[in-house]
């Protein structure tokens, strides 16, 4: 058995695959949840977050974004506005490695996709979501302005929220004055 804690273990490790959603309103503002913190010391200050989830075997990425949206919001009210053009990936720093997924990966490979909420607000539920199989994600939620999303991750997955703002930023319209 190979020793993930050693000096080049980790790298050796996959990537686990995984969607992420970017969720837009009509206003042009993207939805953004606020994780539990259960004693999670990483996220303290940098809890927010787009939907996102891991790819079940055999599952295509588009359907498992619709599931993940699903069992995170209960959200069933979109339609497809975009699909990032690469999967970007981030790796876990050392102090959540082994602890994330039993010490299998190295971190997350992810697919994205951009919906329009068509739905009213009342359909979004995080205490009790779709699904009933998990529990839930997220405590609080808002509608966040797009190029804040960055600052407001966790600083290993920031890059990555660079990315796909990039990726989708000509979906909303930007106001250009200062």
């Amino acid at each position: 058995m190979r020793n993930a804690k050693g000096p080049h273990g980790r790298k050796e490790l996959p990537y686990r695959s995984c969607v992420g959603v970017m969720l837009i309103n009509k206003q042009g503002r993207v939805f953004i949840g606020r994780r539990h913190s259960e004693n999670d010391q990483v996220s303290d200050g940098y809890a927010w977050q787009m939907p996102q989830g891991g790819i079940d075997p055999g599952e295509d990425p588009y359907q498992a974004a619709l599931r993940e949206l699903y069992e995170e919001t209960s959200v069933r009210s979109v339609s497809l506005l975009a699909e990032a053009p690469d999967w970007y990936s981030y790796d876990l720093p050392s102090m959540v490695a082994g602890r994330a997924w039993r010490g299998r990966y190295r971190g997350q490979v992810q697919k994205w996709f951009a919906f329009r909420f068509e739905g009213d607000e009342s359909e979004i539920n995080i205490t009790q979501p779709g699904g009933g199989h998990h529990k839930p994600e997220f405590d609080e939620w808002r509608w966040e302005d797009m190029q804040r999303l960055p600052e407001l991750i966790i600083p290993f997955k920031r890059g990555v929220y660079e990315n796909v703002v990039a990726a989708f930023h000509h979906l909303v319209l930007q106001d250009t004055k200062a």
